[in-house]
């Protein structure tokens, strides 16, 4: 028997970038299997603590283990901003994704259109929580299974470029291959993105997480 996972979020790209690199034998649930959960407000103030909310309480609230992220972009002209507020960093309440990632890139390049090309550096940070409902021996806080961070660093462009990704990728360049993360091919994208790089640190705790409990299930 599958161990299910529910998979915390609306987002269809991070959901399809998960389930092709955690490639274990696992049933993966999305939020919307759980329709009469409601959202999780994310109220940290780091990217590991919202992702830790999001795990811990869409666990309970499923009585599954629940895998969360929390990403965003980090500009170093910025401060650091748009960080923790990047999904609604424009203040548009868009219901479509596509709009509100345009408006969103369009704020960035209008704050750093007087900044010169060698100080527009920035990186993508993802942290993920893996997290189960009941508590569990060892653990700290119990609920928390596995917490990773991965990152991916460039350089803001100076304008949209490629078609693929979603989110900030059309603006996010990478000068090693020349392109933006728009314009790579979602496997070369997981070979090097943020997500990818924290998604790899997960993986093989994963599985052996799920090779102790189907022992114990035996």
């Amino acid at each position: 028997m599958k161990h299910k996972i529910l998979i915390a979020t609306t987002n269809t790209g991070k959901i399809a970038e998960l389930k092709a690199m955690l490639d274990s034998n696992v049933e993966w649930l999305g939020l919307t299997d759980f329709p009469d959960i409601g959202e999780v407000v994310e109220d940290g103030k780091t990217f590991a603590e919202n992702a830790r909310k999001k795990a811990t309480e869409y666990a309970k609230a499923a009585n599954c283990w629940a895998v969360a992220d929390d990403s965003g972009l980090a500009i170093d002209a910025l401060d650091g901003k748009p960080g923790i507020k990047s999904a609604r960093f424009s203040g548009a309440m868009e219901k479509d994704r596509t709009l509100l990632d345009s408006k969103n890139m369009q704020k960035v390049l209008t704050l750093l259109k007087n900044v010169p090309k060698e100080n527009r550096t920035a990186k993508f940070v993802c942290c993920l929580c893996l997290a189960c409902p009941e508590l569990v021996e060892g653990s700290s806080p119990s609920e928390i299974l596995i917490e990773v961070k991965g990152e991916m660093k460039g350089k803001i462009a100076a304008e949209p470029i490629g078609e693929n990704g979603f989110g900030y990728d059309p603006i996010f360049f990478i000068p090693e291959l020349n392109k933006t993360a728009a314009q790579l091919s979602a496997e070369e994208k997981n070979a090097i993105s943020h997500r990818g790089n924290a998604i790899r640190k997960l993986k093989p705790q994963l599985e052996k997480l799920l090779i102790c409990c189907r022992a114990d299930n035996s």
